[in-house]
């Protein structure tokens, strides 16, 4: 069985509040799951310490069971410590989108054509 701790959504419309589970990864994400393991409530500051409270006793114990965390669980063992840090690359961080680079051409255009005419 093939086991994910990941988030199951609760919480209203527009009013998020997600519990950290451990489940078998053919199951829905909001459906069955085999243990709770913790909170998290993105409305809280970044700085609360209630916005993501875990039980790391049982996620150790699952993690050695072989269960695999998702991106954003992985991330919050990271600051908790329980996991180490994974680098991380994006290379296409510091590309302008398309709207911006046609914007940038058409200022070189412009910036180009008075010193043309002279």
């Amino acid at each position: 069985m093939a086991m994910k701790i990941r988030l199951a959504r609760g919480g209203s419309k527009k009013r998020p509040f997600y519990s950290i589970v451990a489940s078998d990864s053919r199951m829905p994400r909001d459906g069955r799951f085999i243990e709770k393991l913790g909170t998290y409530n993105p409305l809280l500051a970044k700085d609360d310490e209630k916005r993501v409270v875990m039980n790391l006793e049982r996620v150790n114990h699952w993690l050695s069971q072989g269960a695999q965390p998702t991106d954003r669980v992985a991330r919050f063992l990271e600051a908790a410590g329980a996991r180490p840090k994974t680098a991380r690359s994006n290379p296409k961080t510091g590309t302008p989108g398309k709207a911006m680079a046609e914007r940038a051409a058409k200022k070189a255009a412009r910036a180009e054509a008075p010193a043309e005419a002279e």
